[in-house]
């Protein structure tokens, strides 16, 4: 008697056998693709760090010419400085005003009063404050 081995025999995994295959291919699938999310967000932060350091060089660089500017501006004004106050010690010293007569002095300035009363910048009691202060 002949024994029959179901449809030709096996010839295959078998469904336990091509489950597990499945797993594994899938399981490396994402273990794979998981690496090249990490590599690429590697990538990324490095180009991110290097135009961060990049904005920083060009900002520091800006920072450093408005300071040498700055620095520069002041430099101009002390030496400007400089030069006025040795302009001011090597000019002359100004030639006294002649000296007014007394009485005409006197008179000038009761006239200048007289036209700060008529112009309203004094009061009565001012004006006559101040001619009293000028007459004693």
């Amino acid at each position: 008697m002949m024994r029959r081995r179901g449809m030709g025999g096996r010839r295959g995994p078998g469904l336990v056998g091509t489950m597990a295959t499945a797993a594994v291919i899938g399981g490396t699938a994402a273990a794979t693709s998981h690496a090249i999310d990490r590599r690429m967000t590697n990538k990324d932060m490095q180009k991110q760090q290097a135009a961060d350091a990049q904005y920083a060089a060009v900002q520091n660089q800006a920072d450093m010419e408005a300071m040498q500017a700055q620095m520069a501006e002041m430099q101009a004004q002390q030496a400007q400085m400089a030069m006025q106050a040795q302009m001011a010690q090597a000019a002359p010293p100004p030639a006294p005003a002649p000296a007014a007569p007394a009485g005409d002095d006197l008179m000038t300035k009761l006239n200048q009063l007289n036209q700060l009363k008529q112009a309203g910048a004094l009061t009565d009691e001012e004006f006559a404050a101040a001619k009293a202060k000028l007459l004693a």
